[in-house]
């Protein structure tokens, strides 16, 4: 090896985050906005933000959440209820509807319909917006969308680990990046933005790693299978695993075929809040409804502990007797994976707690996007001579450069362009979810083929300036689509706090691109005027010379 270990370590750390460096950067995005998905989905209802919050016993609600399923999908393959929680008020209800007799069969997922109920009632809130809110941002960053989940986790996967790759390899390469992050040289081209890269990855260096590796972790059964479907080869293999570490997963059986009334769920839920000592009970998971093989799973509310353990029981659904309880006694490996599980998804943090976690997701943006301009800025230095000369900018800075606007530069217009969605598109709707994320992939579709059109400064000040205006006009449109703008949960202290935390938030970062786009105009304009200069002084140069 000719080169010193440095300068490998610094070609290793180049290449392995800038090819992967835009999906990475959808990733950190989508699960930076993860850590109040449950906010966003709630901002995304206004309908509810005014709704009077009736208290209503969990086994009431419980009976009128079937009822309704009963009414609405009794021939459906699986039944999901997620009763409310300290985030969430609202009473959940889905089902996995049977796959068509003719033709293609879809995914579960393209099956699935859910809808918000009243649980006092049962009845379906017919004004409330159907809609993936946060759930959606949450879901992109490691199950992407319009592709196979199996296809996109290996690919998330596979980003994942160039990016732990990145992190180490760039600790080694910048020896003095400690005394670096405390050095900030704006106007130096390169300088700067190397500046902005270490600034951006040294302080919040712990979380980087941390949500990297753990990110790894949730999906270790898919990366590294093996130890498992050895250890259960004799046993039913990765199935029979599932069932037995996860309660969600427990209970799958195949359909006898033979119809059969389901067991009162009531009782059933008051034997679990018994058995965890009068804890919440989360989500109720029916297989097979009104089938004689039923099964009936339920899991306990999350507390505030680090694991993301979650204890669970599992009935028989016709005669509602106990036939198991999973994770009340977990072994020390599954105790460890639940708390790296835990804290790569932070559900035991407080909301101050995410807040930090949500700051340090915006910094790993930075990270990512720094990184990538970084490459651009060096190599477009190295073929200055050239280009001065008349030569045209390589293939793959052009494309650089376009795929760093379209990612960087589009995201934001894409992530304002859904939540414009949310607000603007008729409430009853068909398929109003899948059109709300339709507009999130359109706008971001639209940016990209801009960007591959033009890649210039001017296209990154239009884009920027987009981006900053659709962020800053959704409080905006709050005020004519709403009741809860921030003139009312703010300037009139009337709440609810989620949504003028929303509206502040989406309304800081649309500032802070519009402070961008400043930077670049004023940065542009003294480039031009430097311009004139420069040639006054070449020409001079020539008159003497001649």
């Amino acid at each position: 090896m000719r080169e010193g270990f440095r300068q490998s370590m610094a070609w290793l750390h180049t290449w392995s985050g800038l090819l992967v460096c835009w999906v990475l950067l959808l990733v950190f995005a989508g699960g930076t906005a993860s850590y109040f998905k449950e906010e966003i989905t709630f901002w995304m209802t206004p309908e509810l933000h005014t709704a009077p919050r009736e208290q209503v016993a969990p086994t009431v609600a419980l009976d009128h959440a079937v009822a309704h399923l009963q009414r609405q999908a009794p021939q459906a393959e699986r039944w999901f209820i997620s009763m409310p929680s300290e985030r969430s008020a609202a009473l959940r209800v889905g089902w996995v509807n049977p796959p068509p007799k003719d033709g293609a069969k879809g995914s579960p997922r393209s099956r699935f319909k859910s809808e918000t109920i009243d649980p006092a009632t049962g009845q379906k809130l017919a004004s409330v917006r159907d809609t993936r809110g946060g759930e959606f941002l949450y879901r992109l960053h490691f199950d992407l969308h319009y592709m196979p989940v199996v296809w996109a986790r290996w690919i998330v996967c596979i980003c994942a680990m160039f990016m732990l790759v990145a992190i180490v390899s760039g600790v080694i390469t910048h020896k003095r990046i400690f005394k670096d992050f405390f050095t900030f040289r704006p106007g130096k081209g390169q300088r700067s933005w190397l500046d902005a890269h270490n600034a951006a990855a040294v302080l919040p260096l712990p979380f980087h790693l941390m949500i990297t590796y753990t990110g790894l972790i949730t999906l270790m059964f898919m990366i590294m299978p093996w130890g498992v479907q050895s250890a259960y080869k004799e046993k039913g293999g990765e199935s029979a695993f599932f069932e037995e570490v996860f309660p969600v997963g427990a209970g799958r059986t195949k359909p006898a075929g033979v119809a059969a009334p389901l067991a009162p769920l009531g009782p059933v839920a008051a034997q679990a809040q018994q058995h965890w000592h009068g804890a919440g009970l989360a989500t109720i998971v029916v297989n097979n409804p009104n089938d004689a093989n039923a099964t009936i799973v339920i899991t306990r509310q999350r507390t505030r502990t680090l694991s993301y353990l979650q204890p669970g029981m599992v009935f028989e659904g016709v005669t509602g007797k106990l036939t198991s309880a999973v994770g009340d006694d977990p072994s020390g490996t599954a105790v460890t994976r639940g708390a790296l599980y835990g804290l790569h998804l932070g559900h035991f943090a407080d909301p101050w707690l995410r807040v930090l976690f949500f700051l340090c997701g915006l910094s790993g943006c930075v990270m990512v996007a720094s990184g990538a301009l970084l490459w651009a800025v060096k190599t477009r230095q190295k073929q200055a001579k050239a280009m001065a000369q008349g030569a045209r900018a390589s293939f793959g800075l052009r494309l650089v450069d376009a795929l760093n606007i379209g990612a960087i530069a589009g995201l934001p217009i894409a992530f304002a362009a859904y939540f414009w969605a949310n607000r603007l598109l008729p409430v009853g709707l068909p398929q109003r979810p899948q059109m709300e994320i339709n507009c999130f992939f359109a706008a971001w579709a639209i940016a990209a083929v801009l960007a591959q059109l033009r890649p210039s400064m001017g296209m990154w000040r239009f884009q920027l300036s987009v981006g900053a205006g659709m962020l800053i006009g959704i409080p905006i449109l709050n005020v004519f689509t709403t009741q809860s703008h921030l003139g009312v949960t703010l300037l009139m202290a009337r709440g609810p706090w989620p949504v003028a935390g929303f509206d502040i938030t989406v309304l800081l970062l649309g500032i802070a691109l519009a402070l961008v786009v400043r930077v670049l105009h004023r940065r542009e304009k003294k480039q031009a005027k430097a311009a004139p200069a420069g040639a006054r002084a070449d020409a001079a140069r020539l008159k003497e010379a001649a």
